[in-house]
């Protein structure tokens, strides 16, 4: 569904991605691990169009996409969530997700462009939406006055209210209570039997729980790849990044 090809990104001196060539299968959960600056969130901005590579290719259905504007891969069904929480405080968590699909369901990419289905359809979506992820009875509330794990779970919402095909999670339960991160790792498992997800997630447990493939990224390199079993008991992995660390793997 998605292959990259000795994809690279510099910044001047700093090589931040460096010739990383990976594919990713349809149906797919694979997590994305590492240390801090191991280029895992600029790896996702080179996906979606956030900044172009230095080099190399990214192919979307054997379509080349390497250097297409972010609503070109938006409107590919490739949609994305960010590692800092970046809603509007004095919406409501409806509003949020009402505008998020008003943009997959616009004519153009202009915000004042025809919506190509109802408005009253639009909100019935939003609302179905809210419910899948637990959040309905939060739907009236400002957004900034959620609770982090609230915001995160919102941010996910807006991402799956775009009807995605590959759907890319930065940190998805990063400030969520014990029983939240539980609650949202057995929605992304089973949202994996419709859409394609890739994640990047420092929760180890929740990653060896959920991930069919996990792939370990370290100053800009592959240094491993496979199923959770086999990167937890690789040994470079668990000395630059797993250390001591007690894992649950399903």
């Amino acid at each position: 569904m998605l292959e990259t090809k000795n994809l690279t990104k510099a910044f001047g001196g700093v090589v931040a991605v460096n010739m990383v060539s990976l594919k990713f299968k349809k149906g797919e959960l694979c997590s994305i691990i590492g240390p801090n600056g191991a280029g895992k969130t600029t790896f996702f901005n080179l996906l979606t169009a956030s900044f172009p590579p230095t080099s190399g290719q990214i192919l979307y259905k054997g379509e080349e996409i390497t250097f297409l504007s972010p609503p070109d891969i938006f409107r590919r069904r490739i949609v994305r969530t960010f590692q800092i929480s970046s809603i509007f405080k004095e919406l409501s968590v409806l509003k949020h997700v009402e505008i998020a699909a008003q943009g997959r369901y616009r004519h153009s990419n202009s915000p004042w462009g025809r919506l190509t289905l109802p408005r009253k359809e639009i909100r019935e979506k939003s609302i179905q939406t809210l419910e899948l992820i637990g959040l309905q009875e939060l739907a009236w509330q400002q957004a900034g006055l959620l609770a982090y794990g609230d915001k995160r779970r919102l941010e996910i919402a807006m991402g799956l209210v775009s009807d995605p095909e590959l759907l890319l999670l930065d940190e998805p339960t990063a400030g969520m209570s014990p029983e939240e991160t539980h609650r949202t790792a057995d929605l992304l498992r089973s949202l994996a039997q419709t859409i394609t997800l890739i994640l990047v997630e420092h929760d180890m447990n929740v990653i060896m729980s959920i991930s069919d493939r996990v792939i370990v990224l370290n100053r800009g390199e592959i240094i491993a790849e496979g199923v959770p079993r086999e990167i937890q008991s690789n040994g470079r992995v668990r000395e630059i990044y797993l250390g001591k660390t007690k894992l649950h793997v399903a």
